[in-house]
Order: structure tokens, then sequence, then C-alpha cells
């Protein structure tokens, strides 16, 4: 989901991208480049990046100003971490400006609904299930991405109505041409989620770092 600055008032921006400030030093500090390096996986992160570009390009205008399209922040989250996840998620949105798709001061509201709360809430739902649920793969995939997929359509559409009343929006038309279309976002974040970490799970789980074969298949 993607916010047109054209929707909040000036005062409302400053207080997104002030928000934003301690939020990506924390992920620009935490962010683990070394271990990008160290096992040879630094193509295989920027070309996840490259693939939610690709994926973003991929998107319909709701409402005006309001745009709608797969996120795949839940796959950056588990694959890379949270401090990844907003960098990646940060560097997709300034491609889409680059290429006129996108404005800059729209970044704001943007990456809060499609970005930030995404990941953080992918990170939070991870340390549940670990603490409180069995370590199996099964778990793994089907709570963490599936579920986690959809759960995070959901927060994305939320956290949209929620700051465009904030912002002075009328309840009705966002009823009606946001909050009707949720369960049509629901399956469709799931499934690439779900599915494109199952591969990956299975086929290269070096690239998925909330994954380890030891912990989830017992070896």
């Amino acid at each position: 989901m993607e916010l047109s600055a054209s929707l909040f008032p000036a005062v409302g921006l400053w207080i997104l991208g002030l928000g934003l400030l301690p939020l990506y030093w924390l992920a620009a500090r935490w962010a683990d480049f070394a271990r990008l390096q160290r096992e040879g996986v630094s193509g295989a992160y920027f070309g996840s990046v490259v693939a939610v570009i690709v994926l973003w390009l991929l998107r319909t205008e709701i409402q005006p100003g309001l745009v709608w399209h797969l996120s795949g922040v839940v796959f950056l989250t588990l694959a890379w971490g949270w401090s990844l996840a907003l960098l990646g998620g940060a560097v997709a949105q300034a491609a889409l400006v680059l290429a006129d798709v996108h404005d800059w001061v729209s970044v704001l509201p943007t990456l809060w609904v499609l970005v930030v709360l995404p990941a953080s809430l992918t990170q939070l739902v991870l340390g549940l299930v670990r603490a409180w649920l069995p370590k199996h793969f099964f778990i793994y995939v089907f709570i963490n991405a599936f579920f986690c997929g959809a759960l995070m359509a959901a927060v994305m559409v939320g956290s949209s109505v929620l700051l465009l009343l904030a912002a002075g929006h009328e309840w009705g038309s966002l009823r009606d041409g946001v909050v009707s279309l949720l369960p049509l976002m629901l399956f469709p974040e799931a499934f690439l989620n779900g599915a494109v970490i199952t591969v990956l799970a299975g086929l290269r789980p070096e690239w998925v770092w909330s994954f380890r074969d030891e912990e989830y298949l017992h070896r």
C-alpha cells in the first residue's frame, strides 16, 4: 500500500518523517553487512531488493492517491532480518522515485505502512513463535510466512486507514473503497511470502537468516 503526500497536511508529513529518523538510524547501525560479505550472499540480498522493486511496479490505484500492490516485506524480514528489510524497503522506494513512479515526500507515509510496520510486526511474530511454539518446519512456514503474510496485508490496510482518518478523511469513503477490498488482498500476500520462503528454506536456506536446518529440521 502506497500513500500520496497529497492526502496529508504538511504537519502530518513532518511528524511521519521525524518518526522515521530514529528507526532508520537503528536499522543502519544494526544491519549485518559483514555477514552479507562473510557468507557471500550480498548478491542474493540485492537481488531480493530488485525483486521487490519489480513487484512494487505491478500496482493499481484503488482511490486517488492510494495505490495497492503486493508487499513482500514479510519475505525480506524473514530472509535478511529487520534492519536489512527496512533498508531494502527504503532503497526500493528510492528506486520508484527515481523511475518517476513515486515522489520523495510520498515516501514518508508509504515507508510506515509498507515497510516499517510490517517488518517490525513480522519480527515480533517470529520471536513469539520461537518462544511459544515447537520448532518445526511447517510451523515456521505456515505461521511466519503464510499467516504472517495475510496478517501484514491487514496491517497495511488498517494502518493506512488510521493515518487517513487522522488526516481528516471520511470513514465512509475509506470503508467502501479500501476496507471492503481487504479480503481480496489477504490471500495473494499470504501466498507470495509463503511460497517464496518455502522454496528458499528448502533450496537456499543460507538466504533465509531466520531459518536453520538444525533448529527446524532437527539435523
